[in-house]
């Protein structure tokens, strides 16, 4: 890939305004009270999906940090053939690819689904929060922000 052409940090410079309003959709879902940790799941696919690697990347490490556990992490790019996901992380997922991916709409099947495992207003905040993301990518894929680095370990700095 060729180089970056724009940063994260120049979003929030050169177009604050923009950027608040994305950042406010994307928190929305968590603020109505659905599980971060399957917020997260979310974004990740979508992200995988959009090839947006800062996003990819961000939302790997922010899963790490609320306790995603780490099979869902390497799994959730096969979340069909992986058992560790539950009806309701499935139905997410599969509403997250349907919302992004959007050639053919999403099918009845998708929707009975998600709208046998999220109340009316969950699945539009569910919505919500891939439509952000969908956003967000847009950004970082376009721009080809840089994946953040990993931190490093507290007890690895010290060796």
């Amino acid at each position: 890939m060729s180089h970056v052409r724009s940063e994260y940090e120049d979003f929030k410079r050169i177009a604050p305004d923009a950027y608040d309003v994305v950042l406010a959709l994307g928190q929305l879902a968590a603020k109505a009270g659905l599980d971060k940790q399957l917020l997260e799941l979310v974004k990740l696919r979508a992200s995988q999906i959009n090839g947006c690697a800062f996003c990819v990347q961000h939302h790997v490490l922010l899963s790490e940090r609320i306790g995603v556990p780490v099979d869902k992490l390497h799994l959730v790019a096969v979340w069909r053939e992986a058992p560790i996901f539950s009806p309701r992380e499935r139905a997410a997922l599969a509403w997250a690819e349907a919302l992004t991916l959007l050639p053919g709409g999403v099918g009845e099947d998708v929707y009975a689904e998600a709208a046998r495992e999220f109340s009316e207003a969950e699945l539009m905040y569910l919505t919500s929060a891939v439509a952000s993301i969908n956003v967000w990518n847009r950004f970082g894929a376009a721009f080809r922000w840089t994946p953040a680095p990993r931190p490093v370990a507290a007890n690895a700095a010290a060796s």
